[in-house]
């Protein structure tokens, strides 16, 4: 990455949240720091929701589409069969 790492220190972590935690670790054959880092880093990388839904509202403006409601649900409901 090239920048200067640094601490993070959580506290009020339930023993359950942690013990949840170790156990994936542990699947993943990862000590805690590998796993938590790795997870801290993809849930950096994901956009916010808001910024999601902004994305997601821009193509839609920009693709000038309208599908109605009636017809997704249909669609969907079709898939459930």
């Amino acid at each position: 990455m090239g920048s200067m790492s640094v601490q993070i220190t959580i506290r009020g972590v339930p023993e359950e949240v942690r013990d949840k935690l170790a156990a994936s670790a542990a699947l993943q054959r990862k000590s805690m720091q590998e796993f938590l880092r790795y997870e801290l880093e993809r849930l950096a990388a994901r956009p916010s929701f808001e910024t999601w839904l902004k994305e997601v509202r821009d193509r839609k403006e920009a693709a000038r589409t309208n599908v109605p409601a009636s017809s997704i649900l249909r669609a969907r409901d079709a898939d459930r069969r």
